[in-house]
């Protein structure tokens, strides 16, 4: 066909001019823009018109915050640390650089990563890849801080966000068992990375603090009890104040979509405990199990074969390499061999779980396959109602290991214990677990296959409980949380009869749950305000010492025999102590502490055995009349008293601190229910580096949500940035700040800025 040139030069010309139009609206839709307003203590209220933008906004404010603690968190999940630190130092969890590495390298493949981000929607990949455009823009622009201005800081790629969010999947799981993972090796073979009993013995308190560093207190109260007859929320998460796990506050709003306000951990893009107009919510480890163990039997000819069914099977090896800084600073490849089952991947725990000839012991994790997880919380965001925030759980059954708490607008109150757990019932339990394991970690017969998980087809995903089998509690007067079992959400309304896996009833409550709901049923006479939820964390209450006290003084006062000198200066500061944990609290709250950890590992010191038919008021008294416990008892007081003398230091806020900063709260062995976990300092103090972390209280009225709140270690890690310390300043004073929500609160903050950024 001939065409004249007159035409032809038209026609190419209305073609390219309409190709060059295509290509500019393509380029103005994928531009990503956002507005950064920043608010007192520099919290970020980020606006954009499209989840691109919004994740543009969440990834460069986040840079200006926590640029260097996000850096050293990708080079952990990127299995780099032996690399550019060499692979005898630690992480901040105390792991071996190397055996981190190994674990990484094995959970974050590339085929790992790429089926994540296949299985994500469209518009979680959209925020994820705003949120690394404007890391990186910010990283371009300022360059790193000083304190992390070096060669393992680096532009990120979408990969990185995947790697921290299935590093979090984990954490209730296999990721207690990097070293055990990567020092497993059949016998008279050699492990590369060779078990070390410190190691373990670190990772074993590490396992044991695992729901204290991440514990949390939650209280959601219906309309029956609140003061406005409007849902009211109290979320009191205990989390880390370093590293991974520390929370950032932030607002996300893209106009007539999302408008929700709350917490993230470092490198999710939504909101992980927060509110928005017509639901406020929040988290609580649970006491679920998210894997379970196989013992497996093993071929007598040769230990890297186990026997199911009969059958000899091979365990499947797979070979991981890291790169290892040497001592003259070049890297030297350093491959490791891990060893799995159709279970899972073979894990080795010196005097635990040893491989030897007869027996070996694989892990099945249920959330590595738990690719849900962000879009759980996308639509949590997004819940217009209290039903929409639930079946959006029920539906995805994305939660990986927390219970959810939340309250809305309505004056509902809500309890799910919903999150993600392998599907095995009592019965399976009686048939494959050896009873001798105990509960702490279910071990299966891996030598059959009738014990593998269930498969209910209603679960979100194969061989997890569905959403209709696991506890849930909606209430008009409360529902509360303190890291124990399902059982006594609401004593009213006992949650019994489930699989031991999911929840155990008629067992031991923990002191911070017997404090919650007593101090709930104290207010029963009169409506609960947002003043009462502050101060069941504010107050700082030591509520074992109300149990114990009368105890303590009488054997002051009777049984002290030759050391009657020697302790009375104990006894007065027990006798004088407030029973609280403030700042100003007296070195009888420091005796107090010490007395009780040496008793807590006392059998039968209680007086009154913990009696499941009154769970909320035993155990109780000590058994100062049992000469054991009555000797333990005066050793512990000789000994705390030649502490404290050695200490030097009268005042609680004097001992527990955050730098410079004295922290209230304590040990929440005790019942506090303001928690703290920390570290002893070569000065003799206490360094704080878990507890109550993001503090929120929410009410409704007629105008939306009403809010109250603190983040206690402060929005950035950075210690040159204005926003480092003030808010645990506010924290150490109890300053609770009303968190601007809407348009006109935002404008009218003291501190109000604008940034607007585009790509």
């Amino acid at each position: 066909m001939i065409i004249s040139n007159k035409l032809s030069r038209t026609s190419v010309a209305g073609v390219l001019l309409g190709l060059s139009l295509a290509a500019l609206a393509r380029e103005h839709v994928t531009q990503a823009s956002a507005d950064i307003r920043r608010t007192t203590f520099g919290v970020p209220h980020i606006r954009a018109n499209d989840e691109r933008g919004l994740g543009y906004g969440i990834g460069y404010a986040y840079a200006q915050d926590n640029l260097c603690l996000l850096a050293n968190e990708v080079v952990t999940v990127n299995g780099e640390r032996a690399k550019f630190f060499g692979p005898e130092q630690a992480t901040l969890e105390e792991r071996n650089n190397l055996a981190s590495d190994v674990f990484f390298t094995w959970l974050n493949t590339p085929q790992a990563v790429a089926a994540f981000w296949k299985a994500q929607t469209p518009e979680i990949q959209q925020r994820i890849e705003g949120y690394v455009a404007g890391y990186n823009r910010y990283l371009k622009e300022q360059g790193a801080p000083a304190q992390c201005h070096a060669a393992w800081v680096r532009p990120l790629v979408t990969g990185d966000l995947v790697k921290l969010t299935r590093r979090l999947l984990v954490e209730g799981g296999v990721g207690q068992f990097a070293e055990a993972l990567a020092s497993a090796a059949p016998p008279r073979a050699t492990a590369r990375v060779q078990p070390n009993l410190k190691a373990f013995e670190l990772a074993v308190a590490n396992q044991q603090r695992f729901s204290l560093d991440r514990g949390s207190n939650a209280v959601a109260v219906g309309r029956d009890r609140s003061f406005n007859g409007r849902g009211m929320l109290l979320a009191n998460p205990h989390f880390p104040w370093v590293g991974g796990m520390r929370f950032y506050e932030m607002h996300l709003t893209i106009p007539g979509q999302l408008d929700v306000m709350g917490a993230a951990l470092p490198g999710l893009p939504v909101i992980n405990i927060g509110f928005n107009q017509h639901v406020a919510w929040t988290h609580t480890v649970d006491t679920s199990k998210h894997f379970t163990l196989y013992r497996l039997t093993l071929d007598p000819k040769d230990a890297t074969r186990y026997l199911l069914d009969g059958k000899s099977m091979p365990l499947e090896k797979t070979s991981v390499t890291v790169q290892v800084k040497q001592a003259d600073g070049s890297l030297k490849p350093q491959a490791h061999t891990l060893y799995s089952s159709q279970f899972g991947p073979v894990v080795q725990w010196p005097g635990k779980l040893d491989w030897d000839n007869h027996y070996a012991f694989s892990l099945r994790d249920a959330n590595l396959g738990n690719d849900r997880v962000l879009q759980q919380w996308y639509a949590m965001n997004r819940a217009t109602s209290l039903k929409e925030l639930q079946t959006s759980v029920h539906t995805l059954q994305g939660i990986p290991w927390v219970n959810t708490v939340a309250a809305d607008d309505q004056g509902q109150s809500l309890y799910m214990n919903l999150s993600v757990v392998p599907n095995v019932s009592a019965a399976k339990l009686a048939q494959c677990s050896d009873p001798r394991a105990g509960m702490q970690m279910i071990m299966l017969d891996g030598a059959h296959s009738t014990c593998a998980w269930d498969i209910d087809p209603r679960a979100a995903q194969p061989g997890i409980f569905a959403a209709d089998q696991l506890p849930q509690l909606q209430r008009t007067d409360y529902v509360q949380h303190s890291n124990d079992s399902a059982w006594m959400a609401n004593p009213k309304a006992p949650l019994t009869g489930f699989s031991p896996v999911i929840s155990q009833d008629h067992i031991g409550l923990g002191p911070r749950a017997r404090f919650a709901v007593q101090r709930l049923q104290s207010l029963e006479k009169q409506p609960i305000s947002a003043v009462d939820l502050q101060n069941m964390v504010m107050d700082n209450e030591v509520y074992l010492a109300s149990q114990v006290i009368p105890d303590l003084l009488e054997f002051c006062a009777k049984r002290l025999g030759n050391d009657a000198a020697a302790l009375q200066p104990l006894c007065a500061s027990l006798k004088a102590w407030d029973q609280r944990a403030n700042l100003d609290s007296g070195v009888g709250l420091v005796h107090f502490i010490n007395l009780f950890e040496h008793l807590q590992q006392l059998p039968d010191a209680w007086r009154v055995a913990f009696d499941p038919a009154h769970p909320l008021t035993t155990p109780r008294g000590l058994a100062i009349n049992r000469e054991p416990v009555a000797n333990a008892l005066r050793e512990a007081m000789l000994a705390s008293t030649a502490d404290v003398s050695k200490l030097g230091l009268t005042r609680w806020g004097d001992i527990q601190v955050c730098g410079q900063i004295p922290i209230h709260g304590g040990p929440q062995a005790l019942g506090i229910y303001n928690a703290m976990q920390t570290v002893p300092r070569a000065d003799g103090k206490r360094e704080v580096v878990s507890g109550s972390s993001y503090l929120q209280i929410v009410t409704f009225d007629d105008k939306g949500p009403q809010a109250l709140g603190v983040l206690a270690f402060s929005e950035s890690s950075n210690p040159q940035s204005k926003y480092a310390k003030d808010q645990t300043q506010a924290f150490s004073e109890k300053k609770l700040r009303p968190l601007p929500f809407t348009e006109a609160q935002i404008k009218a903050d003291p501190q109000y800025q604008q940034q607007l950024i585009k790509e």
